[in-house]
């Protein structure tokens, strides 16, 4: 039996983002408390064993992870654990801890406060655009971002293996990207890429570059969400074509 986790929802600051807003996704189950007095004991005594058996995901990270812009659903980690479904691994709802506008300085702060179990088999991590949209230095995310994974190891047992990070996408080339400077986004966006790809490198964990899929949205308007600036449904799954088959074979071992 699911037991409701409670999502924070993040989306980049940029123009049109609401950076005070929150979502929350409650799994399609009943509670131990909407249970009769009589039924609660014995049924949460299955309940306990069955969330035992599922994989815990915890997915990190900003607007991206979230999924500002699409319905609940098509947000990239609930489509990664229904695929895991899929292929017979029983992954529980994912836990995503995010807000709109954060940057690696505010996660870090999140995950001081209110930090999360370690005892997750597998933790995600993408932060690092409202870095780049801020003017933020690349030295302070190179130190925060390393900060960071060392957390994503922690949470998910010390584990490393576990741990999978991906690349920030380029919104250089959406509609507003586009009404600015988007060959200076690119650049930027690929020198904050190098500072988490090396330091994930560095750190022998598994890493993702969805960047370039990222910039198929340049001739593809389908791939972008309705506010034209994040990425839709679709561009989310092209994410999970890619990384279906080594996240399934960590979660396998």
């Amino acid at each position: 039996m699911f037991r409701i986790i409670t999502l924070v929802a993040i989306g980049m600051a940029l123009p049109g983002c609401d950076d005070e807003s929150y979502t929350t996704i409650d799994p399609l189950m009943e509670t131990e408390e909407s249970r009769a007095p009589d039924e609660q004991s014995s049924a949460g005594d299955s309940a306990a064993a069955d969330t035992a058996s599922f994989v815990r995901f915890l997915a990190l990270g900003d607007s991206y992870t979230i999924g500002e812009g699409v319905p609940s659903g098509e947000r990239w980690p609930v489509q990664l654990a229904g695929r895991l479904r899929e292929l017979n691994i029983p992954v529980d709802q994912p836990q995503i801890i995010a807000r709109t506008g954060w940057t690696t300085e505010n996660l870090l702060f999140a995950l001081k406060n209110s930090p999360p179990d370690p005892d997750y088999q597998i933790v995600s991590l993408l932060i690092g655009v409202n870095n780049q949209y801020q003017g933020r230095s690349i030295t302070e995310y190179e130190q925060q971002f390393g900060q960071l994974l060392d957390s994503a190891v922690f949470y998910a047992g010390m584990d490393k293996d576990r741990v999978i990070v991906l690349s920030i996408p380029d919104y250089g080339v959406t509609p507003f990207g586009q009404s600015g400077d988007p060959e200076r986004i690119k650049n930027e966006i690929d020198a904050f890429n190098l500072v988490n790809k090396t330091i994930t490198g560095e750190r022998n964990i598994l890493y993702f570059n969805i960047t370039e899929i990222s910039r198929q949205a340049a001739g593809d308007p389908s791939l972008l969400a309705p506010d034209q600036l994040h990425p839709s449904g679709k561009m989310y799954s092209l994410w999970i074509d890619l990384m279906i088959a080594r996240v399934a074979e960590i979660l396998s071992k």
